[in-house]
């Protein structure tokens, strides 16, 4: 999978501009992330959450529990710059800057690597962060979108 450019991936993410977000619907991004990859046997950690609360968690099988540190981590990179993990990923390597040396972040608890994507309401900005980890970090950032893509 060829690694988006930092401007499709803001195009991209100005795309995603939903009109709502609640509980019922992290559940159901969730729910459908978890239909994806159970129906391509994907080895995934997912995390949905509405704020900074966890609405929608799994384990698919083959993945294990590194997986949901790591989903855990790059939606905190996604709450926290309201950007992609991917984007941010992609800015500090253009930069030849380490991620966690620039915002003097902590390892164990910031994943600048694709999977996590904010969750915007038009009007309203970051409300929640969807995350999967398990694939190459491009893919884990692919299933996120196209499957959030679905909500709008």
């Amino acid at each position: 999978m060829i690694t988006p450019t930092m401007d499709e991936l803001a195009a991209e993410q100005a795309g995603l501009v939903l009109s709502s977000f609640d509980l019922e619907m992290a559940w159901q991004l969730g729910r459908r992330i978890r239909e994806i990859a159970a129906e391509r046997r994907l080895p995934i950690g997912i995390e949905v959450s509405h704020g900074a609360t966890p609405a929608f968690f799994a384990l698919l099988p083959g993945a294990t529990p590194d997986n949901l540190d790591w989903v855990r981590r790059k939606r905190a990179v996604a709450l926290r710059f309201h950007q992609s993990s991917l984007y941010m990923r992609l800015l500090c390597e253009n930069k030849s800057v380490d991620f966690h040396d620039r915002y003097r972040l902590p390892r164990e608890d910031f994943a600048a690597s694709g999977g996590g994507v904010p969750i915007i309401i038009r009007g309203v900005g970051v409300v929640g962060a969807a995350a999967v980890s398990g694939l190459p970090d491009v893919e884990d950032h692919q299933l996120v979108v196209s499957t959030l893509r679905g909500l709008l």
